[in-house]
């Protein structure tokens, strides 16, 4: 059995300094890897199929890049047509009520007028 103690310390005549000699190395137990593998997010996937398939890193950083550039440029493009319909459907309703109100019979019978021709197309 190999003993695991330090060498007891011995001073030499030509050297004033104590030089350790090192101990063996002990037996290490088998290192264990805890390897946690997860499923890819989902906005990476774009890109990892384009790497796959064989095309270059352009498409991967034109992917990175331009993706989330797309999708806020059609949000903002969407938010500002609702925004522009309701404007439309305010005004309309808005131009209705006052026409009934202050042109009396005859602004009456002209929003009949137009209610009577939408209803025929």
């Amino acid at each position: 059995m190999t003993e695991y103690l330090p060498v007891p310390h011995q001073h030499s005549a030509d050297c004033g300094c104590y030089r350790p000699e090192y101990l063996p190395a002990a037996p290490q137990p088998p290192q264990i890897v805890h390897q946690h593998i997860h499923q890819a997010p989902p906005d990476r996937t774009l890109q990892r199929l384009a790497l796959g398939a064989g095309m270059g890193g352009g498409a991967v950083a034109a992917g990175v890049y331009f993706g989330p550039l797309l999708v806020g440029a059609l949000s903002a493009i969407a938010i500002n047509l609702a925004l522009v319909a309701f404007v439309v459907v305010a005004v309309a309703w808005g131009l209705s009520t006052a026409v009934k109100s202050i042109g009396g019979s005859d602004g009456k019978a002209a929003a009949e007028n137009l209610s009577k021709a939408r209803k025929r197309r």
